[in-house]
């Protein structure tokens, strides 16, 4: 009996056949399914929806962050008068949270690493902007940044 050979790789002798169609397929071909081992073409990989983002995802999700990133400014401006300890901290970890959670619904719940960009450099637009308004960059507001940045790019893992 003749060993069988990889239909895409000729030089390597194989005894894997794909489940479906029959074809011989060496370890390198083979990708493994809930129902055995499929050739390349038999086993269709695709990405999960989940991860497959179109610039227009990117767009809205850009749109949705920069429009929310003066809520720490405005709030300030109209709120500075609460005696809430903390206030300004307390409005750039909500606005991370608010950033992340509201560009994740308006490109339904869609993920990637660009979206994380995306998320992250609202924030960081957020914190900028009322940073150079109220000149308040001290040390309690930066770690609400980081926090903040945490909160919005975790929304897109």
């Amino acid at each position: 009996m003749q060993p069988m050979r990889c239909a895409t790789h000729p030089d390597v002798e194989t005894a894997l056949t794909c489940g479906k169609c029959g074809k011989p397929i060496c370890p390198r071909c083979l990708i493994q399914t809930p129902v055995g081992a499929r050739c390349r073409e038999c086993a269709n990989p695709k990405p999960i929806p989940t991860f497959q983002v179109s610039a227009k995802h990117y767009l809205i999700a850009m749109m949705i962050g920069v429009a929310l990133s003066p809520i720490p400014t405005l709030g300030m401006l109209f709120l500075r008068w609460l005696p809430i300890p903390f206030f300004y901290p307390l409005l750039i970890i909500g606005t991370g949270y608010l950033i992340g959670e509201m560009s994740s619904l308006s490109v339904n719940r869609k993920r990637g690493r660009g979206l994380q960009f995306i998320a992250g450099g609202c924030v960081f637009l957020s914190y900028a902007l009322s940073s150079a308004i109220f000149y308040s960059a001290d040390f309690y507001a930066l770690i609400a940044f980081i926090f903040a940045l945490f909160l919005a790019i975790s929304r897109f893992r």
